[in-house]
């Protein structure tokens, strides 16, 4: 059992953390930017089987944006950061200007942790409707664009995955774009990364809970996936609290350190992640933790991506 993470980018480093692996993964291209201090773009290609299992991610694009967290205190951060959303949303849906898009927030709107989806969705600039009734106010710019947030499975009782083939069916989009809060390896990715794939998504499956994929295989068109991190496994942050301990009395006491040592080196990861989840299941269930700060950060990355998406779709006049 390895640790739990959506990121593409995460599963690249744990491949290293537990293969000792040094030259790079067949059928995995690496390429990246950085635009000034902790903000940075990485991309993974992920182009044959053999990526594809080494990282055990669909093959296809995956775009990781790293931004520094809190953003919005920071207006010419937050342009900046809105400004990359737009052009790489543009760079994977690779429009050709007469598209209709429909945007799905997947997600709880009442659980503030799992409510990115529905949050981006409300801040969306809406244009079907309107395109369709008054087409002359428009230009060639601004694209037909419909969204809807459908709730989970536990508060409707249909599950995701049909309410949103019964809505491609219906409205026949050409392409869609789903938004949801993802889990995360590292705690100092929680709330600020960005992920945009062109490989679907699967609801729930961060957290353990997998549901229908949102996939061209299943709704027959194009599935650009937009996520964030907003919590990571209890037995991740215990693993990491491991391996901090044993560095840190390995510096104080050559006794202390070298039982710390020995518990820092349980196995390789995936082993120590199975032994603490065999002791943490008990006693907690499947913990999934967020931090305390997460509404406030999950407004303010909402924002953003909400932002991305509008200037990525419409013109800039039309976008604001």
């Amino acid at each position: 059992m390895a640790y739990r993470t959506d990121l593409a980018l995460e599963a690249r480093e744990m491949y290293y953390e537990t293969a000792a692996a040094e030259a790079e993964i067949d059928g995995v291209e690496v390429s990246g930017e950085e635009f000034g201090e902790d903000l940075k773009v990485t991309r993974v290609k992920i182009t044959s089987p053999a990526g594809e299992k080494a990282l055990n991610k669909p093959m296809g694009n995956y775009v990781t944006i790293e931004i520094p967290n809190p953003m919005c205190e920071d207006s010419e951060l937050y342009k900046k950061v809105r400004d990359i959303c737009a052009k790489e949303i543009k760079n994977i849906l690779n429009l050709s200007g007469k598209e209709t898009i429909m945007v799905i927030g997947l997600g709880n709107q009442n659980i503030i942790a799992d409510a990115l989806g529905p949050r981006v969705v409300e801040e969306l600039v809406i244009t079907r409707h309107l395109k369709k009734y008054i087409p002359n106010e428009f230009g060639e710019e601004t694209r037909s664009v419909c969204a809807l947030s459908p709730g989970v499975l536990g508060t409707t009782g249909i599950e995701t995955g049909e309410v949103v083939k019964g809505l491609v069916e219906k409205v026949r989009p050409d392409i869609l774009i789903a938004v949801d809060a993802l889990c995360s390896r590292r705690m100092d990715r929680v709330n600020s990364t960005i992920q945009i794939a062109d490989t679907g998504i699967t609801p729930g499956a961060g957290v353990g809970n997998t549901r229908m994929s949102l996939s061209r295989e299943t709704l027959g068109i194009p599935v650009i996936a937009i996520g964030v991190p907003t919590v990571v496994d209890a037995a991740t942050i215990a693993g990491d609290t491991i391996d901090l301990i044993a560095e840190e009395f390995k510096s104080h006491s050559a006794e202390k350190g070298k039982l710390l040592e020995n518990l820092g080196e349980i196995g390789n990861e995936p082993d120590k992640y199975t032994l603490i989840k065999k002791v943490l299941s008990p006693s907690f269930g499947d913990l999934i933790v967020a931090p305390k700060d997460v509404d406030k950060a999950v407004e303010d990355i909402s924002s953003v991506i909400a932002a991305g998406i509008n200037l990525a779709l419409h013109d800039e006049e039309a976008a604001v």
